[in-house]
C-alpha cells in the first residue's frame, strides 16, 4: 500500500456501521455528556451509556473504585437516573452527538429489561441497546440471568419482542462454564450482537482493618489483568456464533485493539482505560491507522478471524 492511501477504519456490528472499531464502554463514561468536553465524540465509533434502569438507583456505597495489581476493582452498583430522567434530560443533547450512542439497559426482572425498551423506543437518538445481564455489583439482576442459557434464552427473548426498532446487544459474563453456550442461547433468543465480557468478580481487603477496600465485599475486576482471559472468550464465543461480537477487556492501545479483531471481534469497547486517562478512547482511536499500517492492511475489518488456532 502506498504511503498516501488511507486506511478504511470502518466496522460492522449487524446493522450498525461504526466509523472505527473503538467504543468507549458503559459504566466508565457516564452517559457521554460528562466527557464531552474533553473527548471529541464523534471520533468514536461509538458510546454506551452507564446502565439505564425503571427506576433510579443510588448505586452501591463508597468507596466504589479500588486500584490493583494491573487493574481495578469497582462496585458502583449501576447508579443512574432513571429511564425518564434520561428520555428527558439525557437524550436531547445527546442527539446532537453525530456517532452511535448506545444504551445499557439493566432490570431486576424480566419485566424491568422490556419495560425500560418500550420507554426508549419512541425515544429518538439511540442506535442500539446493550442488553446488561452480566453485571457483578447488584444484590439481584444481572449475574442471575447471565449464568444460565435458560434465563439468557427468556431475557433476550423478552427484550427481542420489546425492541422493534433498533438492534439488541447482550453483555455477557466472563465466569461460566461454558460461553459458547451462553452465547448460543443469546443468539437464538434475538441478539443482534454480543460484548464479550463484563467484569470479572473479585475483591481486595485491607489486612490492617479486616475490612473491603469497596464499599461493597466484592466487586468487578476489570483493566489489563484480564485482557488474555477475555481474548479466550471473545475467540470461543466467536467459535459459537455467526452474530457479531464486541470484545472488551484490558484494551488499552491500538494493538490491544487488533489483537481482539484478530480473534473474531468486529470492535472493542475501552473501559478501565478512561479512568486513568479520559481521553484514552479518542487516543487509541487516532493511533489505529498508523498500527494498521504497520501490518499493510486497508482494510480494518480484514483482521477479523486472521487467527485461526492453529498458531501457524
Amino acid at each position: 500500500m502506498s504511503s498516501s492511501e488511507r486506511v478504511n477504519l470502518q466496522v460492522q456490528v449487524g446493522a450498525l456501521r461504526l466509523t472505527n472499531p473503538v467504543i468507549a464502554a458503559s459504566g466508565t463514561f457516564g452517559y457521554g455528556l460528562e466527557f464531552a468536553h474533553l473527548v471529541d465524540l464523534n471520533r468514536l465509533g461509538g458510546f454506551v451509556t452507564k446502565g439505564i434502569s425503571l427506576e433510579p438507583m443510588e448505586g452501591a456505597p463508597a468507596p466504589r473504585l479500588c486500584e490493583t495489581a494491573s487493574g481495578m476493582l469497582n462496585a458502583v452498583g449501576l447508579q443512574n437516573v432513571g429511564v425518564a430522567k434520561f428520555c428527558a434530560d439525557k437524550l436531547p443533547l445527546l442527539q446532537k452527538c453525530n456517532t452511535n450512542v448506545i444504551v445499557n439497559v439493566f432490570g431486576y426482572a424480566i419485566e424491568d429489561y422490556v419495560d425500560v425498551i418500550q420507554r426508549l423506543e419512541d425515544a429518538p437518538g439511540i442506535a442500539a441497546y446493550e442488553l446488561n445481564i452480566s453485571c457483578p455489583n447488584v444484590k439481584k439482576g444481572g449475574m442471575q440471568f447471565g449464568s444460565n442459557p435458560d434465563l439468557v434464552a427468556d431475557v433476550v427473548s423478552a427484550a427481542r419482542k420489546a425492541a422493534k426498532e433498533r438492534p439488541l446487544w447482550v453483555k455477557l459474563m466472563p465466569l461460566v462454564t461454558d460461553i459458547g453456550l451462553i452465547s448460543k442461547a443469546a443468539e437464538s433468543s434475538g441478539a443482534d450482537a454480543l460484548t464479550v465480557a463484563n467484569t470479572y468478580p473479585a475483591m481486595a481487603i485491607d489486612f490492617r482493618s479486616g475490612k473491603s477496600r469497596l464499599g461493597n465485599p466484592t466487586g468487578g475486576l476489570s483493566g489489563p489483568a484480564i485482557k488474555p482471559i477475555t481474548l479466550r472468550l471473545v475467540w470461543e464465543a466467536r467459535k459459537a456464533v455467526k452474530i457479531p461480537i464486541v470484545g472488551l477487556g484490558g484494551v488499552e492501545t491500538a494493538e490491544d485493539v487488533l489483537d481482539y479483531l484478530c480473534v473474531g471481534a468486529s470492535a472493542v469497547q475501552v473501559g478501565t482505560a478512561s479512568f486513568a486517562d479520559p481521553r484514552a478512547s479518542e487516543a487509541i482511536a487516532g493511533r489505529l491507522e498508523t498500527v494498521v499500517r504497520t501490518i499493510k492492511c486497508i482494510n480494518i475489518s480484514e483482521l477479523k478471524d486472521r487467527f485461526r488456532g492453529d498458531f501457524g
